[in-house]
């Protein structure tokens, strides 16, 4: 399985991001794709997690009301659509997957097998 993180940038406060994780070689028909960030010295943190299965979503209270996480099953590719960014939500951005749902452990990074290259988002004050 490979997973492919774009859509990083600069973006001042308040604006918008919308990054993408395109995903090839699964074996398995369902999956759940998680989407984490991390800040330098710190632990990896669940942001969004969705279910190929059956589109089940689940946020962060930090980022819940402000981004949006959606699926394209055709292209294989999902998709987190930032708004109201804030300097905090500063970090670089991994997509991951494990098979099956999301299930209640959605954000336990340990949980997921495979792992994107990250892409940073920069939000300025």
């Amino acid at each position: 399985v490979q997973l492919q993180a774009s859509g990083g940038g600069l973006v001042q406060s308040e604006g918008s991001l919308r990054l993408s994780c395109a995903a090839s070689g699964f074996t398995s028909g369902y999956y759940a794709i998680g989407w984490f960030r991390q800040t330098p010295g710190k632990e990896r943190k669940g942001v969004s997690c969705i279910s190929s299965r059956d589109g089940s979503t689940y946020y962060a209270d930090s980022v819940k009301g402000r981004f949006t996480i959606s699926r394209d099953n055709a292209k294989n590719t999902v998709y987190l659509q930032m708004n109201s960014l804030k300097p905090e939500d500063t970090a670089i951005y991994y997509c991951a997957t494990d098979p099956g749902l999301c299930g209640s452990t959605w954000y336990v990074w340990r949980k997921y097998n495979y792992w994107g290259q990250g892409t940073l988002v920069t939000v300025s004050s």
